[in-house]
C-alpha cells in the first residue's frame, strides 16, 4: 500500500503514457500501469522511481472486457487505492486508407481499445472511489486522452476518429455524473506528437510542420508536452473545471483561412 497518492495509467510503459507516469510522479504520484505488453516497461519504471515514484505493471489486453475487473482489483489493492484514472492507452487503425475499404475487425478493435475500454475501467475504478472514499492521499481525478480527431475528421482513419469522438463524449458525460462528488474530468486532445504510432508518416508530418501547414507553433508535439498538461490539471492547479477538453496541438484546431 502506497503512502502517496497513486495513478493507474493504462498503456504506461511507452510514449505519451510514460510521459504522463514521470510528470505525475514529479507531481508526487506512484504510478500503476495496465497494459498489453511489458516491453519498455523497466525503463519506465527506471524513469519513474527517478522522479519518486513507485512503478507497477500488469499485462492486460484491454479490449477483453473480462480482463478489466481483475486488473482493477490488483490496482486498488497495490496501490490501497486509487487517486487519478489516465485512459492513455490507444491504438490507430490497422491501415490508413479509403473507408470504403474499412474491415469490420479494424473497427471493432479500434473502438474496443479507445472507447469501449476507457468506459469499462472508469466504471470499474469510479464504483471503487464512490464506494470506498478517498484515502486522502492527494487530489482525485479522471482523464482521458482523446485527441484533435474527436473534432477533426481525417478520411484515412475513420475508426481512429469514431474512437476519439467518443471519448470525449465519455468526459462530458462522466463530469456531469461525477461533478458532486468532487472529481473533476479532464479531456486532453493531443495533436501532432512524436510518438511510435507516426513512425510511417513522420517525414511527410515534418515537412508539413516545418512549412506551417499544421500547426501555427512549428515543431513536433512532444510526449513531454502532454505529460506536463496532464500533472498539472491532475494535481488541482484549475479546480473550477470539469468535462473540459485541453488542446496539447500547437493550435493545430484552430480554425484558419
Amino acid at each position: 500500500m502506497s503512502t502517496r497518492p497513486v495513478a493507474l495509467v493504462t498503456g504506461a510503459r511507452r510514449g505519451m503514457g510514460r510521459a504522463i507516469s514521470i510528470h505525475l510522479a514529479r507531481r508526487g504520484y506512484d504510478i500503476l500501469c495496465a497494459d498489453h505488453s511489458a516491453e519498455g516497461a523497466e525503463e519506465t519504471a527506471r524513469l519513474v522511481e527517478e522522479a519518486g515514484g513507485r512503478f507497477a505493471l500488469r499485462e492486460c489486453d484491454l479490449s477483453e472486457l473480462e480482463q478489466i475487473a481483475p486488473m482493477v482489483d490488483w490496482a486498488w489493492k497495490e496501490g490501497g487505492g486509487i487517486e487519478v484514472l489516465v485512459n492513455n492507452a490507444g491504438i490507430m487503425a490497422f491501415v490508413r486508407g479509403d473507408p470504403l475499404d474499412v474491415t469490420p475487425e479494424s473497427w471493432n478493435k479500434v473502438l474496443a481499445v479507445n472507447s469501449r475500454a476507457p468506459f469499462f475501467v472508469s466504471q470499474a475504478v469510479l464504483r471503487r472511489m464512490l464506494a470506498e472514499g478517498a484515502p486522502g492521499r492527494g487530489n482525485r481525478a479522471l482523464v482521458f486522452i482523446s485527441s484533435v480527431n474527436a473534432e477533426m475528421a481525417s478520411a484515412s482513419r475513420i475508426e481512429y476518429c469514431a474512437s476519439k469522438a467518443a471519448t470525449a463524449m465519455l468526459a462530458k458525460v462522466w463530469a456531469l455524473r461525477l461533478a458532486e462528488a468532487g472529481i473533476p474530468v479532464y479531456d486532453i486532445r493531443p495533436g501532432v506528437i512524436r510518438t511510435d504510432i507516426n513512425v510511417s508518416v513522420r517525414d511527410a508530418y515534418t515537412r508539413q510542420i516545418e512549412a506551417g501547414a499544421i500547426s501555427p507553433i512549428r515543431r513536433w508535439g512532444e510526449t513531454e508536452d502532454v505529460g506536463k498538461a496532464v500533472a498539472g490539471l491532475v494535481s488541482g492547479d484549475i479546480p473550477f473545471s470539469t468535462g473540459a477538453a485541453f488542446y496539447v496541438d500547437g493550435g493545430l484546431h484552430i480554425p484558419r483561412f
